[in-house]
């Protein structure tokens, strides 16, 4: 009977402290619940009354369903990544935290990441953002680089600086290299078009969004030269007609029927590990061409502002963003480039990368990144790079005059806007 009674007891105080434990949820896509499941494991030492539940979808359903999460208040993770083409809608939808409010105060750490990143999630900027409000905190960046197969450009009789020395400079490498090895320059024209808006941002802008929130896709140069551009590579037929992230745009990289791809530096991880692993030795990483600096997305860790427990999502925030060995180890293994500065140091810096032959790319990709100007994120910004793309299409297969297409992409985006 006595040995009941004990058991009872035991079992009682058992189901008494797994009540008493907090759960903390946190929501992400590949293979950022990765990186976040790795990290658990230190950061419950310091608070083992913690259960962490990390929700992971699929990119686009992770943030279709933090779109829904936070315009209905419903389903709200404690924690939230945010890819940086959500994060101006997100930001100004008025759904997140600001972090630069006590308790946070996160202007404290600004200094320690790299500057660009740390002002993209900020809302310093347009009608709708709160003068030095914090909305998210970078955790990974995308510095622009463009892989090349130093194969084929040997076998036209090229070297790194025909291809980066300037655009035009790129384009009439890509003839030489088609001419001579039947491969082409890049897999689609928009990925030309896709560098070019990004470079030369005025300051206090955005990619589509002037300082105001009105549109610049109809009277901004990029545009023009961009599209000029990547017209310039469909009419010479210079680009394999593939999109990005298709099977085909994988094969073409197996089988070496294209030549460069420009795109941020975690690049070189999927080439390695799955796009193209047998490839090994033959691609090298170059600067952009013309000496653009431009970075090619990143991820932020947000609070939802009616999230439950924002005193231990920002806990763990700072673990994730703050912490030199986290970073480092997010980097090792699943290619995520730190936005924190000193995990940008040490021996994993100056290791040559077999995949690219050796070279030591990662001391160029921190170049980059210290060398990016800030840009700002709008509200909008992916219905207008949904119907800027839209617009080139039709530019690209049936001749729609450049000029056109921008206007008629301009007056698009301005009525999307004001819905």
């Amino acid at each position: 009977m006595l040995r009941l009674i004990i058991l009872n007891l035991l079992l009682a105080c058992s189901f008494a402290v797994h009540a008493e434990k907090k759960i903390l949820t946190v929501a992400a896509y590949p293979a950022v619940d990765a990186i976040v499941k790795a990290a658990l494991p230190a950061w419950q030492q310091k608070h083992p009354d913690v259960e962490i539940r990390v929700v992971g979808r699929e990119y686009a359903d992770h943030h279709t369903a933090m779109t829904t999460a936070l315009a209905t208040s419903s389903n709200l993770p404690d924690v939230m990544a945010v890819e940086y083409g959500y994060l101006g809608r997100f930001a100004m939808g008025g759904g997140l935290e600001d972090l630069a409010k006590p308790p946070y105060l996160a202007s404290q750490y600004r200094e320690q990441f790299v500057a660009f990143a740390f002002a993209q999630g900020g809302t310093t900027v347009g009608p709708q953002a709160a003068a030095g409000a914090q909305s998210a905190i970078p955790t990974d960046i995308g510095p622009g680089t463009l892989f090349y197969r130093k194969d084929i450009l040997d076998k036209a009789g090229l070297q790194e600086s025909d291809l980066t020395g300037s655009w035009d400079a790129y384009i009439a490498s890509g003839k030489k290299i088609k001419s001579a090895t039947g491969a082409y320059l890049l897999a689609h024209a928009r990925d030309l078009k896709d560098i070019l808006i990004r470079a030369n941002v005025p300051a206090g802008e955005g990619v589509y969004f002037d300082a105001q929130g009105k549109t610049v896709v109809a009277s901004s140069p990029r545009f023009k030269i961009a599209f000029e551009q990547a017209k310039a590579v469909r009419s010479a037929g210079l680009d394999a007609k593939i999109g990005a992230w298709s099977n085909e745009w994988g094969e073409a990289f197996k089988r070496g029927h294209v030549a460069s791809q420009m795109m941020g530096a975690w690049l070189g991880g999927h080439l390695s590990n799955w796009l193209a692993p047998q490839t090994k030795g033959l691609w090298r990483s170059a600067p952009l061409p013309g000496g653009v600096n431009a970075a090619w997305g990143g991820t932020f860790y947000a609070i939802p502002a009616r999230a439950s427990n924002k005193d231990l999502a920002w806990d763990l925030i700072r673990h994730l963003t703050l912490n030199k060995d986290q970073q480092l180890a997010a980097f090792q293994q699943h290619d995520a480039f730190p936005a924190l500065k000193v995990a940008q140091t040490g021996p994993f810096f100056e290791q040559p990368i077999d995949f690219l032959g050796g070279q030591k790319a990662r001391l160029l990709w921190r170049e980059t990144s210290m060398a990016i100007r800030p840009t700002a994120v709008f509200k909008h910004d992916p219905i207008a790079e949904e119907i800027v793309n839209a617009e080139l299409d039709l530019v690209l297969t049936r001749d729609k005059p450049i000029a056109d297409a921008l206007k008629d992409a301009g007056a698009m985006i301005e009525r999307r806007a004001r819905r």
